[in-house]
């Protein structure tokens, strides 16, 4: 995701560091990942820093709610996604192209 996290941070708000992750977004990812609240960041085993990845990356595939993601209905494919890090700032810069278009 291309984000350097403070280690010394709990897992919840260091994940908030992530452009595009916010604390109950990533409260949401850290309890379906099963992983404990109370860790530090860099306290995290290459496993559970590997299924918070895969859990941000695909959260509807953990069954979080549509509501709850940051890119509802996409203009461009009808799809909800969460967005983060690089690919947020291409989606902003598209949805201006836009509506700069529309003007």
């Amino acid at each position: 995701m291309n984000t350097n996290i403070e280690g010394r941070e709990k897992v919840m708000y260091a994940l908030t560091k992530i452009r595009g992750v916010g604390r109950r977004f990533a409260n949401m990812v850290c309890k379906k990942a099963d992983v404990d609240m109370s860790k530090r960041a860099g306290e995290l085993s290459a496993q559970e820093l590997e299924n918070l990845v895969v859990i941000i990356n695909n959260p509807l595939q953990f069954k979080i709610p549509d509501w709850f993601l940051n890119r509802k209905k996409d203009h461009k494919d009808g799809k909800n996604s969460q967005v983060t890090a690089n690919n947020l700032d291409q989606k902003l810069r598209e949805d201006l192209e836009r509506l700069k278009k529309i003007r």
